[in-house]
């Protein structure tokens, strides 16, 4: 019989709130560290469950704030997920998420590509760039969209394009980690840059976790320049519906089938990240006509679709201003921590440990 088990981080929310509802459905729950992952799942699989393991994987936590960073950080990250899908072929290991599919939605723009050749409405990718230093693998994935390298060939593309404001988001991130907002008036030249990015001297950019407003021409191209210097993807800076004079975006979880959980994040500025101190708002506040509702389910239950091995996903919808019609931000393969919920009725995690459980009692009866 296999044994339900989680590779993530003690001591953390992620952690405790699956614990405590699989203590709830009656499901026992192995935990191994990532800063041991390699000999807990041996040890495991070797000594308390050789009939194999039914794994659920937590992002590990990165300690580093430096932009710089992230994409090694995601390049190893990447690699260890490579390396527990080859465990897999060998032990008896079967995923709630397969570690292929996470790594597919660590990329934010190969998997907004995937959504739009699917004929999903997207939040459009403009440009794109993937640096020499990220694995081979990633590398291989550049799309065919324009490659922007500095503040010089974004602003010629804004011109070409006939557009006067874009989004910048490092290709691996999270948390508005990076994420920055650029307005250009071309023909006065006036320039504005929202991000959570500041220059220090020696380490250069690094995440403050609270957004700022740079208007000064000289100091808006030079964080561009290092911004645009890293693996970045640029998207299309559509107008989000509002609510009591805030814009608002929506965090969904889908799981297995069916959508969990609803959140809108409400902001002042153009980034609705929760962790910038941002309000979240139940749904319902929101009075949405139940038609919206409807095409924003049906759009994360196709999203979904698209990676066979994901049972669950955290899906960014945006919805535009005046029609609703919702486009997809991002996914991600381990978004599934709502503070909102765990505080509460713990709905995501409990309907995880329910999946796992019957996803063990599915498995036994093939054994």
């Amino acid at each position: 019989m296999r044994q339900a088990a989680l590779l993530g981080n003690p001591d953390t929310k992620r952690t405790q709130y699956l614990q405590q509802a699989a203590e709830d459905v009656g499901l026992p729950l192995a935990f191994v560290d990532w800063k041991e992952w390699r000999d807990g799942l041996s040890k495991l699989l070797r000594q308390d469950a050789p009939d194999g393991i039914l794994l659920k994987i937590d992002p590990p936590l990165w300690e580093s704030c430096i932009l710089g960073e992230l994409d090694g950080l995601a390049g190893s990250y990447q690699l260890q997920l490579q390396e527990i899908g080859q465990m897999a072929e060998s032990y008896g290991i079967e995923f709630f998420n397969h570690p292929a599919a996470i790594t597919a939605l660590l990329d934010k723009g190969a998997c907004k590509e995937t959504l739009a050749h699917a004929g999903l409405p997207v939040t459009e990718l403009l440009a794109k760039n993937i640096p020499d230093r990220m694995p081979k693998f990633a590398q291989d994935k550049a799309a065919v969209c324009p490659t922007i390298h500095n503040a010089a060939q974004l602003l010629e593309l804004m011109q070409c394009s006939n557009i006067s404001q874009v989004f910048i988001k490092p290709v691996h991130g999270s948390g508005a980690t990076g994420v920055s907002a650029f307005r250009w008036q071309r023909r006065s030249g006036k320039m504005a840059l929202y991000t959570c990015a500041m220059e220090y001297p020696q380490m250069g950019l690094a995440n403050t976790k609270r957004l700022r407003r740079f208007s000064d021409t000289d100091t808006v191209l030079r964080l561009l320049d290092q911004l645009l210097g890293m693996g970045c993807i640029l998207e299309r800076w559509h107008a989000k519906a509002q609510y009591q004079g805030y814009s608002y975006d929506l965090r969904a979880v889908v799981q297995d089938g069916r959508l969990d959980y609803l959140l809108a994040r409400l902001s002042k500025g153009p980034i609705t990240n929760l962790q910038l101190n941002n309000r979240p708002l139940d749904i319902d506040a929101l009075e949405l006509p139940a038609s919206v509702v409807d095409a924003v389910t049906d759009l994360c239950l196709r999203a979904l679709a698209l990676y066979p091995g994901l049972t669950s996903a955290g899906i960014d919808i945006l919805l535009e201003q005046g029609s609703l019609r919702p486009r997809i931000i991002e996914m991600n393969g381990q978004g599934d921590l709502i503070y909102q919920d765990i505080y509460r009725q713990n709905t995501i995690y409990r309907h995880q440990a329910e999946i796992l459980k019957q996803q063990k009692r599915e498995t036994k009866k093939n054994v």
